[in-house]
């Protein structure tokens, strides 16, 4: 035990060597052994109580000791490597009916079985499924009070974007269409084990009470992957297929897709049909 850790736990970098835990490129794993840093995103996501906290991929279990001392009442660690799931069994003695750890593949689970709502994502996401997972999310709001998650700094950008920007695209449309998004801080590659090879960002995506302008998730996806798909050409001939009345929509055919606003873009969509 150390007295240092504020939980009263050994040092992560202790559980991890006494367990021989080493991560995994197969699963996307880079571990975050700072709690300062650790509760510097549990801080990040907010007021915790009265909330049911979904964690993906506690790894040794950093983030969750942070989000415990943070105040949550209940977390929920979903994790697919068994090894990390016995590195996380002193955490959930040591708050009994608290932490409960789910053996699974978050990509194959549907949040709304896990716990009751309300609900809050916090996570330092596994970078091959960050987005993937983000998207499923994004599909199924309700009940969702907040994800305030770790990506690699690329897409963090994409997510925040604005038009007439290199980085925007159809993650930045999809996603401040539906939430309010913002960049947290910045994670050094050194601060993890392994260092991973880019710089990471916590983003916080605060679901709006209703989106931003009237579209379907499905039509607002279709015309903006067709729209980016060819982001230089003009959308008179990126979108050519629809025969959109361009004037009436008041959208110039010459724009490029970077160049429209969400709220433009669900214009779109609402001349199409599914």
């Amino acid at each position: 035990m150390s007295s240092d850790s504020p939980d009263g736990l050994p040092p992560l970098r202790d559980v991890i060597n006494r367990l021989g835990l080493r991560a995994k490129r197969s699963f996307g794993q880079n571990f975050l052994l700072d709690l300062n840093l650790t509760q510097r995103i549990a801080c990040a996501a907010g007021d915790l109580g009265g909330v049911n906290v979904i964690e993906i991929g506690p790894g040794p279990g950093g983030l969750t000791r942070a989000l415990m001392l943070q105040g949550a009442s209940q977390v929920y660690a979903i994790e697919r490597d068994f090894r990390c799931v016995n590195a996380i069994s002193e955490i959930v003695a040591t708050y009994p009916g608290q932490v409960h750890v789910i053996e699974a593949d978050a990509t194959k689970i549907n949040l709304s079985e896990v716990c009751e709502g309300p609900r809050k994502i916090v996570a330092n996401l596994p970078y091959n499924v960050a987005t993937p997972l983000l998207i499923s999310w994004l599909k199924n709001l309700p009940d969702v009070q907040g994800m305030t998650l770790m990506f690699q700094k690329e897409v963090a950008d994409r997510l925040t974007a604005q038009p007439r920007t290199k980085a925007y695209g159809r993650l930045s449309v999809m996603s401040q269409w539906l939430c309010h998004v913002r960049q947290e801080f910045n994670v050094a590659k050194e601060a993890f084990t392994p260092p991973p090879k880019v710089i990471s960002t916590v983003v916080t995506l605060t679901p709006r009470k209703e989106p931003l302008a009237e579209a379907t998730w499905a039509n607002l996806e279709q015309i903006t992957a067709t729209a980016f798909n060819q982001r230089r050409k003009m959308l008179r001939v990126s979108l050519k297929s629809h025969n959109f009345d361009f004037d009436a929509l008041g959208l110039k055919e010459t724009a490029r897709a970077e160049e429209l606003s969400v709220e433009d873009f669900c214009k779109l969509a609402r001349q199409i049909s599914t």
